[in-house]
């Protein structure tokens, strides 16, 4: 018997994102529900309040990757993990509730990806932290569409950003980071992507009922 409840991972423009893979909570085939060419891409699951495992977390990561790599490459607006419906109407009652938010998220991410950058010292290091984030920033935002900041949950982290950067700059942005690690072997880079763009989408889809 399939599982009543809809997972929803994000939400594209259609409704012909259909594919077989390892999905949240055991699941094995992602699909679209749509709503007037608006598509939420789910899976099956048996709860509207799925634990975050770490297992799940991560399927929930690949699974965005994969949609945005599907067909040459299709626009997701990425959901936070944990977003299920009891039904196809309620979550189609949501598509159309905050159609225009999706809409805008959509154009403003079209064509995007997020990079994120963390820079580390050694302990006790003695680093100049506002030169660095200036240097950083005279390199990297001219290429980025976006950029925010992210917590520094370490006393070691230097800088902790997320870019949205247009795929078509990917190229541009590994280069500008390669060199800035080759200039300051003091510091340990870490270059993480990519993401769904996360960082850069504030769209509340409501209750999950």
């Amino acid at each position: 018997m399939t599982a009543a409840n809809r997972y929803v991972y994000g939400i594209v423009d259609g409704d012909t994102v259909e594919f077989e893979t390892d999905a949240v909570a055991g699941a094995e085939r992602v699909y679209t529900i749509s709503h007037r060419r608006l598509g939420a891409v789910v899976s099956d699951i048996d709860t509207t309040d799925p634990e975050e495992t770490d297992e799940d977390a991560q399927r929930h990561d690949d699974v965005l990757r994969e949609i945005m790599d599907y067909d040459g490459g299709t626009t997701v607006v990425p959901m936070q993990f944990g977003m299920a419906f009891e039904s196809d109407r309620a979550l189609k009652n949501v598509l159309r509730g905050a159609r225009p938010a999706f809409r805008r998220a959509m154009n403003d991410i079209e064509g995007k990806i997020e990079l994120g950058l963390k820079l580390v010292c050694e302990a006790d290091a003695d680093v100049d932290r506002e030169a660095i984030e200036t240097a950083v920033a005279d390199l990297l935002e001219p290429i980025a569409t976006q950029s925010v900041a992210n917590d520094l949950f370490s006393d070691r982290l230097v800088l902790n950003r997320s870019y949205l950067v247009a795929e078509s700059d990917r190229e541009r942005f590994d280069d500008a980071i390669a060199r800035f690690e080759d200039e300051h072997d003091d510091l340990m880079v870490k270059y993480t992507g990519p993401f769904a763009p996360y960082s850069f989408v504030d769209v509340k889809i409501g209750a999950q009922q």
